[in-house]
C-alpha cells in the first residue's frame, strides 16, 4: 500500500455496518477521524472516535464536522431495501441530495480527497459466466437504489472537475462480516432455523466483500495517489455460489443445511408470483466483479480470505446468540 498520509478523515454513516468497522480500523491505525452519525441516542459507543451527531443528513450543517478535515469517506446513504423498494424519492434524498450538500461544503472547506462508497449494482444486476464487470464498463443501473448511486457518482465527478478535489469511487458488492444485516443475515437465520433451502442446483457466482477487506481497501483509497479519479469495483479474491455459501456458513455453525434441488426456472417463477423477483435474482443469478484494476493501482490485495471471513462472521453470530 502506498503510504500517503490521509490526514484527518470524516466518516459519514459512521454508525452503520461498514462505518463502525472503518472507525475502529482508523483508530487502530492511529488515523485521526470524525465519526458523523445522525443521532447518538441509539448508537453503540465508537471508542477512540470524535463523534458528531448531525441529525438528518439531508438538512445537516456540515461546516463544523469538516473543520480541519483533509479527506472524507462517504458511506452514509439509503441502502437497498429488501422489499417495497420502488419509490425513488427516499433514495434521491439520501444518496443524491446529501452527497451534493456534503460536497459543496467540502469544496469550501478545502478537502483534498473524497472516497465514495457506491455499489456494483451501478453496472447492472447480472453477469454472464466468466464475464465479470470490470473497471471502465458502462453503467446500467436498473433499480431506484442503483440509479441514485449512479447519480451521486456523477455529482461527485462534477464537483471534482470544478474544484480539484480528488475523488475515488469504490463500487462494492455484498459486504459481510461481524455485525452484518440484510440478506446475508437472513440467510444465516434460515440455515440455523433448519429451513428448507431449494438451491442445491444453483450454479451462479456472486462477488462478496468481507468487511475487514472493505475497510482495508478504503484506507488504500485514502492513501494511494494513483487511485485519484478512478471508479473501481472491489471484492474478495474469490466469488462464491449460493449453495457453496450455504455450506461454508453451515460448517462452522455445526449444522447440516436442508439443501434441496428445484429447477431454477421453478424458483424464479415462484419468486415472481410472490413479488420477490429481486430477492430471487440475488440468490439465483450471478453478479461478479473483477477487482484487478484496484489491486494493481493501490497496490492492494484482500487481507482476509473467504473462509476466514465467514468463520469470523459465524463466530460473531454464535456470540450474539449463545450457540
Amino acid at each position: 500500500m502506498t503510504d500517503g498520509a490521509p490526514g484527518k478523515v470524516l466518516v459519514t454513516g459512521a454508525g452503520g455496518f461498514i462505518g463502525r468497522a472503518l472507525c475502529a480500523h482508523l483508530a487502530e491505525r492511529g488515523i485521526g477521524h470524525v465519526a458523523a452519525v445522525r443521532t447518538s441516542a441509539s448508537q453503540q459507543p465508537l471508542p477512540h472516535s470524535q463523534v458528531m451527531a448531525l441529525g438528518d443528513f439531508a438538512a445537516a450543517e456540515w461546516d463544523d464536522a469538516l473543520t480541519g478535515v483533509d479527506s472524507i469517506v462517504h458511506l452514509a446513504g439509503r441502502a437497498h431495501v429488501l422489499s417495497g423498494d420502488t419509490d425513488p424519492t427516499p433514495h434521491i434524498v439520501a444518496n443524491v441530495h446529501v452527497t451534493r450538500r456534503l460536497l459543496d461544503v467540502a469544496a469550501r472547506a478545502g478537502v483534498r480527497r473524497i472516497v465514495f462508497a457506491s455499489t456494483v449494482k451501478v453496472y447492472g444486476e447480472t453477469t454472464r459466466a466468466g464475464q465479470p464487470f470490470r473497471a471502465g464498463d458502462p453503467a446500467h443501473p436498473l433499480d431506484a437504489y442503483a440509479r441514485s448511486k449512479a447519480e451521486a457518482e456523477n455529482i461527485l465527478w462534477q464537483v471534482c472537475r470544478e474544484t480539484g478535489i480528488e475523488g475515488v469511487v469504490l463500487r462494492l458488492p455484498l459486504v459481510y462480516g461481524p455485525g452484518v444485516k440484510g440478506n446475508f443475515l437472513l440467510l444465516l437465520k434460515a440455515i440455523v432455523s433448519g429451513r428448507r433451502l431449494p438451491f442445491a442446483g444453483v450454479a451462479n457466482r456472486r462477488s462478496v466483500l468481507y468487511v475487514g477487506n472493505a475497510v482495508s481497501a478504503i484506507e488504500a483509497a485514502l492513501r494511494c495517489p494513483a487511485l485519484a479519479g478512478q471508479t473501481l469495483p472491489i471484492a474478495d479474491a474469490k466469488s462464491v455460489s449460493t449453495p457453496d455459501l450455504i455450506m461454508k456458513l453451515a460448517n462452522p455453525l455445526g449444522v447440516t443445511p436442508r439443501l434441496s434441488r428445484l429447477p431454477t426456472s421453478v424458483l424464479r417463477a415462484g419468486a415472481a408470483l410472490l413479488g420477490r423477483r429481486g430477492a430471487s435474482m440475488r440468490l439465483l443469478g450471478s453478479l461478479e466483479v473483477d477487482a484487478t484494476r484496484f489491486c494493481e493501482l493501490a497496490p492492494w490485495s484482500p487481507p482476509v480470505d473467504l473462509d476466514d471471513g465467514i468463520a469470523a462472521t459465524v463466530a460473531w453470530w454464535k456470540l450474539q446468540h449463545a450457540l
